[in-house]
């Protein structure tokens, strides 16, 4: 009679365990980025742009567009900065560029 309610016991507190560690961990990331624009964008065509989360596997920025999609863009690429100075640049004073 003992063994069953042990056995139990040690399955319920396992099950909580497993629950509280999973609930831990949060949300994943909102937005990753899996496929790539890998020719350049013309800097008139861009609104915005935001980093992904470092938790996502591929390091990138997402640009918005005028017509208000998104582009994933890799951090490495080359074009990227000139883009990103350009709305630094153009942004108001005290507003970001950000999405």
């Amino acid at each position: 009679m003992a063994a069953p309610r042990l056995a139990l016991s040690v399955f319920v507190l396992m099950l909580a365990a497993i629950s509280l560690s999973e609930a831990m961990r949060g949300a994943g990331p909102k937005k990753c980025c899996f496929s790539f624009q890998e020719t350049p964008v013309a800097k008139a065509r861009v609104v915005g742009y935001m980093k992904t989360s470092q938790r996502c596997s591929n390091p990138a920025v997402l640009l918005k567009t005028v017509r208000g999609h998104q582009l994933c863009v890799r951090s490495s690429a080359p074009w990227l900065k000139e883009i990103i100075s350009y709305l630094e640049a153009k942004a108001a004073p005290g507003q970001k560029s950000h999405l």
